[in-house]
């Protein structure tokens, strides 16, 4: 999604340069090229926005319910493990999660055995890490944290680095897309703005 989001960025950016064409036939061209980039603009966004509010559920996936039990907020992330060797992980953030309330994902666990459960309190310093093996991939999950605990500082370790990416990501993607979207509306406001007669 972020390489698509970066075509779209240079799309929108190239659509406000050629809106420099005012006159002549260069101006109906570059007039139809930005109202078709605008479109796509609004295309992608619709389709990404649509696909963000629906539930994470997917077909032959496994669900992954983590309910907290402990007497504090807890940010809870689980990671799907693919293959710690090459370091390939599959990372969700479950949210922050109260107490007696509880959170689901899913994960489609075709290429992999093994996820983990990593959980930090207020202070964002990891508190609970447990491992999971998984026999039955169709068998959903239901995961308690009961204590602050944590089953393997070795594999924690790693855990908290593959969420600092996952972080690092979601903030990148922020950016690109608050930017995109800011070009994107310059561009419906250049195109839908009345000449002064």
């Amino acid at each position: 999604m972020n390489s698509l989001n970066f075509i779209l960025l240079f799309l929108l950016i190239l659509a406000l340069i050629l809106s420099l064409f005012k006159t002549g036939a260069r101006a109906k061209w570059a007039k139809n090229i930005r109202f078709f980039i605008v479109i796509l603009g609004l295309a992608f966004f619709g389709y990404w926005f649509f696909q963000k509010s629906f539930s994470n559920f997917l077909e032959k996936s496994m669900s992954i319910q983590v309910i907290n039990r402990v007497n504090q907020p807890l940010d809870i992330y689980a990671i799907k493990v693919i293959d710690k060797d090459q370091n390939k992980f599959l990372t969700k953030h479950l949210g922050k999660v109260r107490t007696h309330h509880y959170q689901i994902d899913y994960f489609v666990m075709s290429n992999s055995n093994e996820f983990w459960v990593a959980a930090y309190n207020v202070k964002n310093k990891l508190v609970y890490f447990s491992q999971h093996s998984v026999q039955n991939k169709e068998e959903d999950q239901k995961i308690e944290v009961r204590t602050f605990l944590n089953q393997s500082q070795k594999l924690s370790d790693i855990a908290e680095k593959v969420i600092e990416k996952n972080k690092l990501e979601n903030v990148n993607q922020s950016i690109f897309v608050s930017l995109t979207l800011l070009v994107l509306f310059l561009n419906i406001v250049l195109l839908t703005r009345k000449k002064k007669s």
